[in-house]
């Protein structure tokens, strides 16, 4: 049975379907949306939880093996399987199409993955879980739909935001929903319950903690790389989502690499700038760093940002830290 993601918490309230297959590129919906079918499951009394992520050379049969011996458990169970490339392959297919039949009373099975391309929303794999279970394809929000899911969120968050507040967030967060979930958090811890304004978030971003993306790429692009890393590390510390870091980078990356393309090509930098519509107080920023960089620079480093926001939502291996500290450095020296 497919729903749609507004149909998930009805459903939920009224059954706990065997199997999920929770599918999509948007890291805090699909998140929300998996916290949602295990919150249920744990007030239907599973209790344990079993995670297997379908990494290269994932061995198949431990995600079975388990299964195999559920009698031996009095609580009931949750197995998760993350498919980061959302293609398990042959084997992986028919251990999947196994377990779901295992799937019941006592087992709860859940898949999750990003996005599938027709011929893998075709496999027996995903059919199976289709016809026995549930299958959720969260959806990405639009940029005309972000203020709405913002002002709905600081709803339920207790916040009471007038439509200027809401603009202003929506344009700072740049349609990253990871970012605007945290913009809302930082407002409720910072401000209580209430009425919000848009001098009350500008107030809250100018409080706000000393370790910000933002701060970290301008720190950055400024050529100072001991400051650079210095944030990136408090960012770390605060339990900022590394998803998050490597969306602020690859966004300035994507900017520098156009302009960068665009000097080279014969066009003036200011010019190209005010068709960027990069803010007139950050335009210095943006030249320097242009200035001390090597042609096909920042397209290496978008590359690299784009392998470091794979391994920040488990679709590859490699510690996106570590990742994200390589790309400021690039950034930072010439």
């Amino acid at each position: 049975m497919k729903i749609r993601a507004n149909q998930l918490s009805p459903h939920l309230k009224k059954s706990l379907a065997p199997c999920y297959l929770v599918t999509g590129d948007e890291h805090l919906l699909v998140s929300e949306a998996l916290d949602e079918i295990r919150d249920a499951a744990r007030e239907r009394g599973f209790g344990n939880r079993e995670l297997h992520v379908a990494t290269t050379g994932f061995d198949w049969g431990q995600l079975t093996a388990g299964a195999g011996n559920l009698s031996l458990f009095a609580e009931r169970r949750i197995v998760e399987l993350r498919l980061p490339t959302g293609k398990p392959g042959r084997a992986g297919g028919q251990a999947i199409v196994d377990l779901v039949e295992r799937a019941g009373p006592d087992l709860l099975f859940i898949v999750t993955g990003p996005k599938l391309d027709k011929g893998a929303a075709a496999s027996k794999w995903a059919k199976s879980l289709d016809e026995k279970g549930v299958s959720l394809a969260v959806w990405p929000i639009g940029v005309r739909e972000l203020p709405g899911w913002i002002a709905n969120r600081m709803l339920r968050a207790g916040l009471q935001p007038d439509r200027d507040a809401v603009t202003m967030i929506a344009d700072r967060v740049e349609g990253n929903l990871l970012a605007a979930g945290q913009e809302v958090e930082k407002l409720r811890l910072l401000l209580g319950e209430g009425v919000v304004t848009a001098d009350d978030v500008a107030s809250a971003v100018a409080d706000s903690s000393r370790f910000d993306v933002y701060k970290l790429t301008d720190a950055a692009m400024a050529g100072d790389a001991r400051r650079a890393i210095r944030i990136l590390g408090g960012l770390r510390a605060e339990g900022v989502e590394p998803v998050i870091v490597m969306w602020a980078l690859t966004r300035e990356l994507r900017t520098l690499a156009t302009l960068d393309d665009a000097v080279r090509q014969g066009t003036d930098l200011g010019g190209a700038m005010r068709a960027a519509r990069v803010w007139n107080n950050r335009q210095g920023l943006v030249r320097s760093c242009i200035g001390r960089h090597r042609r096909g620079d920042f397209h290496r480093m978008l590359k690299a940002s784009g392998r470091a926001d794979a391994a920040a939502k488990g679709q590859r291996h490699g510690d996106p830290w570590q990742m994200a500290a390589d790309i400021v450095i690039g950034m930072a020296n010439a």
